[in-house]
């Protein structure tokens, strides 16, 4: 029996951000979430990139093909974010979570990447469909914390995979067979990220859809609303589904925009959905200027043109070049001391005589001094590493180790005082300077083993 989906989805801003990063998309045959980041290097532009690639996809599609499907299209997501970035080095350090399925009448298609949520509520109990690629969940997984500790833990939103332009982050993808009275929930880490899964579980009870994601989002919201709130939930029907297209969040008036070209915040009516899906085909391909392209000179106003074009070229490419190479150093990081702190910085590690090629991205709080001597070596040697996710594992690690290795309390010892001073050895000479008796021991300082 194929089977359908009623849906209802919501996205806000919360109580805090002045922007919504987040995205998403709900239609009868897939539902994706996507939460940007990047603050002023437009989160908001990546999770709605996300969202305009992969909701090209929405067709009928059976079987482990909707993994194909939805895999090639998140790569084709990453890659648009990858060009947008090369192109601007002010996005650099762009990107976003997204976690979605497909949904063909029997069974789900899942793909995900990031720390928003997939989840299934089936005969009144919750089970977790997705695995945070985080760091607190990687220390979850060896055993180091508990789930209880890391839902408190300083770092838990260091994201260790992400779409953000880089060819290695792949999602993770699974197949699941669904049945009716099954309800999937999708949503963002301002959902799942403030209130524990035994209260989404809750609000998972309510039977009708709409009152279910009211008390997601007033649940959220009651936890301080920090983050930008967005939720699909849908329940597995055998009739009458739903046949509305939605688009959340970003990516309902986030303008996509090719490559290079300027960013312009687009006011309602300049697009239509149908324009929406189009435009950034039709950006990546502008319409020429005839008359630039067209423009006959009389011949002794050409004689010299070409000679000062050929350098005009040459000029251009070296500059080209000098660019190029100036943005690739913009997409390195590297662990260092600034001062006396630790300090992540953008650039290459290594400098030319008389010219710096790095520069002070982040300094953390942490002093170089804190460290184990073994660890303050390597950060003034300088510690390099492949991205700035990595950068922030990195100073996680050292903020781990200074506080490991913090000297314990100091503890003291002084040996009892005799009775009685002790008589005169009988083998001491005359006039002979008697041994200085020795010292109590002062304070004991106990010293890490680090």
């Amino acid at each position: 029996m194929t089977l359908q989906l009623k849906y209802v989805a919501h996205s806000e801003i919360g109580l805090i951000r002045k922007n919504n990063q987040d995205s998403g998309f709900a239609s009868p045959h897939l539902l994706v979430v996507a939460d940007g980041m990047g603050g002023a290097a437009a989160g908001d532009l990546a999770s709605a990139v996300a969202i305009d690639t992969v909701r090209r996809i929405e067709a009928p599609t059976d079987g482990r093909q909707m993994l194909d499907v939805l895999a090639h299209a998140i790569h084709d997501a990453n890659d648009k974010i990858a060009e947008l970035i090369e192109s601007d080095v002010s996005l650099e350090g762009m990107g976003t979570t997204l976690t979605g399925a497909m949904f063909d009448g029997v069974e789900i298609g899942l793909a995900h990447i990031g720390d928003s949520r997939a989840y299934l509520f089936r005969d009144g109990r919750l089970e977790r469909l997705t695995h945070d690629h985080t760091w607190v969940q990687s220390l979850v997984d060896d055993g180091k914390i508990s789930e209880t500790e890391a839902a408190m833990h300083p770092h838990r939103s260091l994201l260790l995979k992400v779409l953000n332009g880089q060819p290695t982050n792949d999602p993770d993808l699974a197949m699941m067979p669904v049945k009716a009275g099954d309800r999937l929930m999708f949503c963002s880490d301002g959902v799942c990220g403030l209130i524990d899964d035994d209260v989404i579980e809750a609000a998972l009870q309510i039977p009708d859809l709409d009152q279910a994601v009211e008390r997601l989002v007033a649940e959220s919201l009651r936890e301080g609303g920090i983050d930008n709130i967005t939720v699909i939930v849908a329940d597995v029907v055998e009739s009458e589904g739903s046949d509305e297209v939605i688009v959340l969040g970003a990516a309902s008036d986030q303008p996509i925009r090719a490559p290079g070209a300027p960013r312009r915040q687009l006011a309602e009516d300049d697009e239509t959905e149908d324009t929406r899906v189009t435009r950034l085909a039709d950006l990546e391909h502008p319409p020429t200027d005839d008359e630039e392209r067209y423009d006959p000179q009389a011949p002794h106003q050409r004689r010299f043109r070409k000679p000062l074009i050929g350098l005009l070229l040459l000029a251009l490419i070296a500059v080209a070049g000098l660019g190029t190479a100036y943005a690739w150093t913009r997409t390195q990081y590297f662990v260092g001391a600034d001062r006396d702190k630790v300090a992540i910085f953008q650039g290459l590690s290594e400098n030319l005589p008389g010219l710096s090629l790095s520069r002070v991205y982040e300094v953390q709080q942490l002093a170089v001094s804190e460290l184990p001597p073994f660890y303050q070596e390597q950060v003034k040697a300088k510690i390099d590493v492949p991205s700035l996710n990595s950068a922030r594992v990195t100073i996680a690690e050292l903020t781990a180790a200074a506080q490991r290795c913090a000297p314990q309390p100091a503890t003291s010892t002084r040996p009892s005082t005799p009775a009685s001073k002790p008589s005169a050895s009988p083998s001491k000479k005359a006039g002979s300077k008697p041994t200085p008796k020795p010292s109590a021991p002062a304070t004991v300082q106990v010293e890490p083993s680090c």
